[in-house]
């Protein structure tokens, strides 16, 4: 095992960010503008979470928050696979008409018991995310960006009691 840089503080928390991207299309029930109408984005999600890297000479991750492959996995069976290339309506308007429709013609359709905003999609991916961390690592932010301009961000500190 290399020796440790003198310098390197062991008690120190460090955040660490894994980027995704999925593609969605959502239409906005009841909005006063074009995103009334199905859409889709290109969505990019960034998510940050902190620890304190393992200090475990004999460990397997050792000098790691958590392995970037363990946090991909995470992602990708809660979000991004559920997510890409699917229709988003919320579950509580005259959409699940259309949504029927979709998906007895064979298209992914993902019924959701809010408006489907970045807004609040950062927030449900922030729920799905929380608890299937590793203990001693935390979610710190998320950002949801939907175009090249627009984006969502979800931070812990904004979310503490």
């Amino acid at each position: 095992m290399l020796p440790l840089h003198p310098k390197i503080q062991w008690m120190s928390r460090v955040r660490i960010t894994k980027q995704f991207s999925f593609e969605t299309g959502h239409a906005l029930y009841g909005y006063d503008g074009k995103c009334k109408n199905v859409h889709g984005h290109s969505y990019k999600l960034s998510v940050t979470v902190i620890g304190t890297p393992i200090n475990d000479p004999e460990h397997v991750k050792h000098g790691m928050v958590i392995d970037f492959t363990d946090l991909k996995k995470m992602v990708k069976e809660d979000i991004v696979d559920v997510f890409d290339h699917a229709t988003v309506f919320n579950a509580h308007t005259p959409h699940v008409e259309l949504a029927k429709e979709l998906m007895d013609r064979g298209h992914q359709v993902l019924l959701v018991p809010y408006q489907p905003t970045s807004e609040n999609m950062v927030l449900d991916f922030a729920e799905k995310l929380k608890n299937r961390l590793p203990q001693g690592v935390e979610l710190f932010a998320l950002r949801l960006q939907e175009t090249e301009t627009s984006f969502a961000e979800w931070y812990a500190d904004d979310n503490r009691s």
